[in-house]
């Protein structure tokens, strides 16, 4: 990113390259299908703009995911309502294998995921996805979110209870005797 201050634009490329599929998918668990290219090209738009503002303080994740936080917030408050969660096609997982037992049971898999995502109040939402799939420590998600430690290692902690609570509960018979 300080190349890219310095006037290098392949350098922005490579924060892209870097970071556009973790920023894409942060967006595609917590909004509809629909607007998730709009929110996604408004990170990358407030990016360029704001190059001059970036400072090497932090790690640049913290700083992107800052942004996309704010995008998100900004989307909420236009919307004027509860955010829509993305479809269950749309939730990708890494493929088990083949034949159509797999795919029944990955389908299945997919649905649990996105049923027990979509239950969690929408601060417990993201404060898991920021930590799980943007990979952002506790400090960097208070920092990302403008709110204290204390609250993020709560808010984290009751999002994987209930994730737990609710993954347990789809599991077939047999697989929670095992």
């Amino acid at each position: 990113m300080s190349r890219f201050q310095e006037g290098d634009t392949a350098a922005f490329n490579t924060v892209y390259g870097r970071h556009r599929g973790p920023i894409y998918r942060y967006f595609l668990r917590q909004v509809a299908r629909n607007v998730v290219d709009d929110l996604f090209q408004e990170v990358w738009l407030r990016v360029i703009k704001g190059k001059a503002r970036y400072r090497p303080d932090a790690p640049f994740s913290a700083y992107l995911y800052r942004i996309a936080h704010n995008v998100l917030v900004d989307h909420y408050r236009r919307m004027g309502r509860a955010p829509e969660l993305t479809s269950i096609e749309d939730l990708e997982l890494p493929d088990p294998g083949a034949g159509p037992e797999c795919d029944f049971n990955q389908l299945e898999l997919r649905k649990a995921i996105a049923a027990a995502l979509s239950d969690l109040p929408a601060a417990q939402r993201e404060t898991f996805l920021l930590h799980q799939e943007a990979g952002l420590t506790l400090e960097q998600i208070a920092t990302v979110v403008g709110i204290g430690k204390e609250t993020i290692k709560s808010r984290l902690r009751y999002a994987l209870n209930r994730l737990r609570q609710n993954l347990a509960g789809s599991e077939p018979a047999d697989a929670r005797q095992a």
